[in-house]
């Protein structure tokens, strides 16, 4: 983004408002939470509804074993895409502090910057202390290329960043309220959840802005190509959220193809329609998809 170009005011009022609130919200993650030994053998590592065998077939195929082991290890595949995804938009995010054309969006920046750190640690933490490893990333690069406008790239970028953290925001808020799990678990997932309100505001405000961007250039291939591309990736985060590993880890026979069931299960659409709802409505508002 050129530095000539100007940033509306409800982008810097949410600049400003944002700020204050992570000034006046900041806390110190290494002192905050209580670490346990371990967790108990019976306990839930994920809440019921958010199994990625809820409400499909397979998960009369599971004894109770299979099942609380698959809420570990999916709890564990949650936290490692949180920890491969915050380290990737850091990246993205330094590249443009204090760059010609952020001059607003930097101040609130390098809060996001600091914050997504801490949270990287704390999930990583978790990962290590009681599943003993972080799970392999399997994201997908950004895309890069030679005829790669700028305003696309921006809009790109920040796509990712904010559908990300809208999908694990819905495991976080569930999470954060569910009174059947252990508190360490909670714990960090409500205060990703406070946290994440408003880098998903400060999220919403960029995405707009650059798409209002883009599609005053009017470029249609671009436009079209960002369409496909949100709704893509929103597909293929959710698509992460069922993991080979975590169902080899849990004992389930044949994991690859356990996988293809669950996931061709009718319910689970429904599901991700409920996972992903409001970042298909923020993108259908402000016209990307139809």
């Amino acid at each position: 983004m050129p530095s000539n170009i100007l940033w509306d005011r409800e982008v810097e009022a949410s600049v400003e408002r944002l700020t204050q609130a992570a000034e006046n919200e900041y806390y110190n993650p290494y002192k905050t939470f209580d670490w346990p030994e371990s967790i108990a053998p019976d306990a839930k590592w994920l809440s019921t509804e958010l199994l990625s065998v809820h409400g499909t077939d397979m998960a009369a195929e599971l004894t109770e074993d299979q099942t609380r082991e698959l809420g570990k290890w999916e709890s564990v595949n949650f936290y490692s895409l949180n920890v491969h995804g915050i380290r990737e938009l850091i990246l993205e995010v330094v590249n443009r502090i204090h760059m010609p054309g952020y001059e607003v969006p930097t101040r609130f920046f390098h809060h996001f910057v600091g914050e997504e750190n801490e949270h990287m640690w704390f999930f990583a933490e978790f990962c290590l202390r009681y599943g003993g490893r972080i799970f392999p990333d399997l994201t997908m690069a950004f895309p890069r290329g030679a005829k790669m406008s700028p305003a696309f790239e921006n809009f790109i970028v920040f796509s990712r960043i904010l559908i990300f953290e809208q999908i694990v925001d819905h495991f976080n808020s569930r999470m954060a309220a569910d009174d059947s799990l252990p508190e360490t678990i909670r714990a960090i997932n409500r205060i990703h959840h406070q946290d994440e309100s408003r880098h998903i505001a400060f999220g919403c405000q960029l995405v707009r802005a650059f798409y209002d961007r883009l599609t005053a250039i009017g470029d249609e291939k671009e436009l079209a190509t960002a369409a496909e591309y949100v709704q893509g990736y929103i597909s293929l985060t959710l698509q992460q959220l069922y993991s080979v590993e975590a169902y080899r880890s849990a004992g389930i026979p044949d994991p690859l193809g356990f996988r293809a069931r669950v996931m061709a299960q009718p319910h689970r659409a429904q599901v991700h329609q409920q996972i992903a709802g409001r970042t298909y409505a923020f993108y259908r508002r402000i016209g990307v998809l139809a």
